[in-house]
């Protein structure tokens, strides 16, 4: 289990950080989705932040500071929960699989971090 736990939080800490550096970059696809879901462009930086510290968080997590990365975690599953429903409500479902794989980790990666 604690292989499981480490695999898939590094994945989750991969995936967030390369999101954070398309955020900040204002990656053509992250604009367009925005715009999309409704998300106004000036939230971007808040938005790649939130993630950032989650990313961060976790990794604290896995060298030993269990709270922070249980915290990193539900905090990134919340986000993620907001951005499935954010996709919902605006009707865009032709990628909504990319939140949701997002949120399918960070839960993941809580739960590991739970039961570790």
């Amino acid at each position: 289990m604690f292989t499981a736990y480490i695999a898939v939080t590094l994945v989750t800490v991969a995936i967030n950080a390369a999101i954070v550096v398309a955020d900040l970059a204002k990656a053509d696809f992250v604009l367009a989705n925005s715009a999309e879901v409704g998300v106004p462009r000036s939230l971007l930086p808040l938005l790649a932040a939130l993630k950032g510290a989650g990313a961060a968080g976790l990794v604290l997590g896995l060298l030993g500071l269990d709270v922070l990365g249980i915290a990193a975690a539900a905090g990134l599953t919340a986000f993620f929960v907001i951005a499935v429903a954010a996709h919902i409500r605006a009707r865009v479902f032709y990628n909504i699989a990319f939140p949701g794989a997002y949120l399918a980790l960070a839960t993941a990666s809580l739960v590991l971090a739970i039961t570790h």
